[in-house]
């Protein structure tokens, strides 16, 4: 009967240890933004995490732009060099607020992995095409995040954020846009 006990003792003991680390693990933020793809599912519900997902995959958007940009360089197009360059100063200070915001109100100090970008391949004559198209899907799919946050958060600065980023989207896919149409008559 002791030996019993023992077993017993010990098989409660291994039970309640995973379902503790089950529940502790369904209550924190790594466990509400790992439950669904941000690719294609969006930011998930308005909780107590929202704010700390949008900034997490914004720093992911931009350094996306950052990535896209770099293989940019070989462009033979002045415009296109130049805005590879434009993105590639310009989106590090976008990160760097956003690093600053999610430590200061979540203490969450994690890099955000890069995202996956096309390969834009080598330099040809439909390179530029390539560019264009990655950086006005891109934009697409920014405006999405903008426009969804803009319906969960309650924080002004994220509001303000999604606001700005959405402008800047909005104006500068319009300019990728004639560029293309005026390049590739598309």
């Amino acid at each position: 009967m002791q030996k019993i006990s023992t077993y017993l003792s010990v098989s409660f003991i291994i039970i309640s240890f995973i379902i503790g680390i089950g529940v502790g693990y369904s209550f924190t933020p790594q466990y509400s933004l790992s439950m669904y793809d941000k690719a294609s599912m969006g930011l998930g519900n308005p909780d107590k995490w929202i704010d700390l997902r949008y900034i997490n995959a914004m720093i992911a958007h931009h350094r996306g732009a950052i990535l896209v940009a770099k293989q940019a360089e070989v462009s033979q197009r002045p415009e296109v060099v130049a805005l590879a360059k434009e993105i590639q100063k310009n989106e590090p200070v976008a990160i760097s607020e956003l690093y600053a915001w999610k430590k200061a109100w979540y203490k969450d100090i994690k890099k955000v992995a890069d995202p996956l970008v096309p390969n834009l391949g080598t330099y040809n004559d439909t390179f530029d095409l390539r560019f264009l198209t990655a950086v006005i899907n891109h934009h697409q799919n920014g405006i999405l995040m903008t426009n969804e946050i803009k319906t969960k958060s309650t924080r002004n600065e994220v509001l303000d954020n999604a606001n700005a980023v959405e402008k800047f989207l909005i104006d500068s896919g319009a300019m990728l846009k004639e560029w293309r149409k005026s390049w590739y008559n598309m």
